[in-house]
């Protein structure tokens, strides 16, 4: 068996004395894993940094084998994401929840292409935060928990929608909401793509995706909770947006 595809790293792991197990994301074969031999020396580990661009052939006798990967570096983003905290910080999130979401090796074309443009945003420093929103909403619509926000639940209004309602993910208008407004999770206008938003709207959208990711997709993947490293991007955005 033997393919080859471009992929991104998303974890290296030692493996015996001088080799290391690589996960990566590709747009063929999705969440996938194999060896490298040789990936711990000098001369290669400092290349396989998380979110780094691969080339890469992987073989193996069966399908079903963890099989052995050879790997050319294409981009790193290493530079772009440890000059800035935020950013680093945000590429952890990334990386940490595509290793939790996404199944093995299944195809998620669009969602490589997706992670492919944000993490190359790495170092926009004042556009990555809503590039990382949208990101996520695309994640959550990937794995099958997408939100419904075009028109109100209740009401079918498409007009004045104020809150996502955290059962089912669909919209609801402040009418609509009535005396349940303070159990439904806040809606801004960032969140449906109406304006670029500022950085306080973006970090109340993230508290709104990160209900669905926390309590809705996580229960249903594994039984873990989700990546830690999404939490410390948000708390140290919110820093950000405390000044």
């Amino acid at each position: 068996m033997e393919w080859r595809d471009t992929g991104i790293l998303l974890s290296s792991r030692p493996h015996g004395e001088t080799s290391v197990i690589l996960e990566v994301f590709t747009p063929s074969h999705g969440r996938h894993a194999g060896v490298l031999r040789g990936g711990a020396s000098r001369r290669v580990a400092p290349m396989l940094q998380p979110g780094a661009q691969l080339d890469l052939t992987w073989r193996a006798r069966l399908e079903d084998h963890l099989g052995a990967f050879t790997a050319e570096p294409l981009r790193s983003r290493a530079a772009a994401a440890m000059g800035d905290r935020l950013s680093l910080a945000g590429l952890n999130a990334v990386v940490a929840l595509l290793s939790f979401c996404l199944p093995e090796r299944e195809a998620h074309g669009a969602l490589y292409d997706r992670t492919e443009a944000l993490l190359d945003l790495l170092g926009q420093t004042e556009v990555w935060p809503l590039a990382y929103l949208r990101w996520e909403l695309a994640l959550l619509d990937e794995m099958g928990f997408g939100l419904d926000l075009t028109r109100c639940a209740a009401t079918g209004a498409t007009e004045a929608l104020a809150y996502v309602s955290p059962r089912t993910g669909r919209a609801v208008s402040a009418v609509g909401a009535g005396d349940w407004a303070d159990r439904l999770l806040p809606l801004p206008p960032v969140l449906r793509g109406e304006g670029p938003g500022d950085d306080a709207e973006v970090l109340t959208a993230l508290k709104t995706t990160g209900y669905f990711l926390e309590n809705r997709l996580a229960p249903d993947l594994r039984d873990r909770p989700l990546p830690a490293a999404r939490g410390a991007f948000v708390d140290r955005f919110s820093r950000r947006v405390r000044g």
